[in-house]
């Protein structure tokens, strides 16, 4: 199956790239050939889709007990897994997201938010790029998100704010979140 939209769909993806990522994703999200694949799915600009194999289970461990944190020093808002966010470069599934209960409002119907979370979170996988991190980093402050977290391969915790985009000590929205996680 293509995942590429009829025209005038297609056309959204140069007038509004939230409407185009919103049309394909709602698209592959009703395909029932998909629902069977044990597959990550992500989309370019141009509304082809991205696939990766699923990741370890390090890697599902690490988004777990992340999610349990933020519930536990969170319990206002909502923990997201495989949240998808709409961005400029297509849909972009986060690991882990946390917004608060406005947003949550405001977006939580809908199958790809079109902004991000307030705090969106990557844990490292062995085939990620480093440019690929920071691409999605940047992609998600330009969608809204206030902090964006990622988890290194050995649960090391790199905490960045929208403010200046650099690293920083510590979360400053979970002070208590540990540095490291198990």
């Amino acid at each position: 199956m293509s995942s590429v939209l009829e025209s005038p769909e297609i056309e959204l993806a140069e007038t509004d790239y939230h409407a185009f990522n919103q049309a394909l994703w709602d698209r592959l999200s009703a395909d029932s050939s998909l629902v069977d694949l044990d597959l990550r799915i992500e989309t370019d600009r141009y509304g082809q889709m991205i696939m990766s194999p699923p990741p370890a289970p390090s890697h599902g461990n690490k988004q777990s007990e992340i999610a349990f944190l933020l519930k536990q020093n969170m319990p206002s808002g909502r923990v997201i897994s495989e949240c998808p966010v709409s961005t400029r470069e297509g849909v972009k599934a986060i690991d882990v997201a946390w917004c608060s209960q406005e947003k949550w409002n405001a977006l939580g119907n809908q199958s790809c938010f079109r902004e991000s979370p307030e705090i969106c979170v990557e844990v490292v996988s062995p085939g990620n790029a480093k440019g690929e991190l920071e691409e999605k980093k940047a992609l998600y402050f330009e969608e809204g998100a206030i902090e964006v977290w990622f988890c290194d391969r050995d649960g090391t915790m790199f905490f960045f704010g929208n403010e200046d985009r650099q690293l920083m000590p510590k979360s400053a929205l979970v002070s208590d979140f540990p540095d490291v996680i198990d």
